[in-house]
């Protein structure tokens, strides 16, 4: 699939970003640490790796998104909040150069994408897919950490009891 307006990505991300931020709302220093294995990727890791990629996938079509830079000093890596500001902050970014800079046409426009060629209106569907990805690793994650997961296409568990509902099975 492939956007052929830039109004439609920008309802879609909404939605997305929102959902992820939904989640980052949720994490705790400690719970960044958190591996399905020894050698995995973390949950910090996997955040903040859905944050640098906004500003990574998006330079590569010419966009320059903000991405943390850690060298700086001025993220700290093991904080959560550290982390949503970045993401926030990155979403914002996204959303204001893809206003000022590109059109409905430029979404046909073909960039060099990991060896590929895709087109910027398959790039922004990539980037919300790629999105949805990680948060779904990041909800295992958070179960296991003892977090409580929101819902973003649904009800999660604990949003069923608070309905007073059963959780379904």
């Amino acid at each position: 699939m492939k956007y052929t307006t830039l109004n439609e990505f920008l309802a879609d991300w909404n939605f997305e970003s929102s959902a992820t931020l939904k989640v980052l709302n949720e994490l705790t220093d400690s719970s960044l640490e958190q591996k399905v294995t020894p050698d995995g990727r973390s949950l910090g890791f996997i955040g903040w790796h859905l944050t640098e990629t906004l500003g990574e996938m998006m330079g590569k079509t010419g966009l320059k998104v903000f991405t943390p830079d850690h060298e700086s000093g001025h993220w700290n890596m093991n904080k959560a909040a550290d982390l949503k500001e970045c993401y926030k902050h990155a979403s914002d970014s996204l959303v204001e150069k893809l206003k000022s800079e590109w059109n409905d046409g430029t979404l046909d426009i073909e960039d060099d994408m990991y060896g590929e060629k895709w087109k910027r209106g398959v790039t922004l569907n990539i980037l919300i897919t790629h999105q949805a990805h990680h948060r779904g690793q990041m909800t295992v994650l958070m179960r296991q950490a003892g977090l409580k997961v929101p819902g973003f296409y649904g009800p999660s568990k604990e949003e069923w009891i608070a309905f007073g509902m059963e959780p379904l099975k």
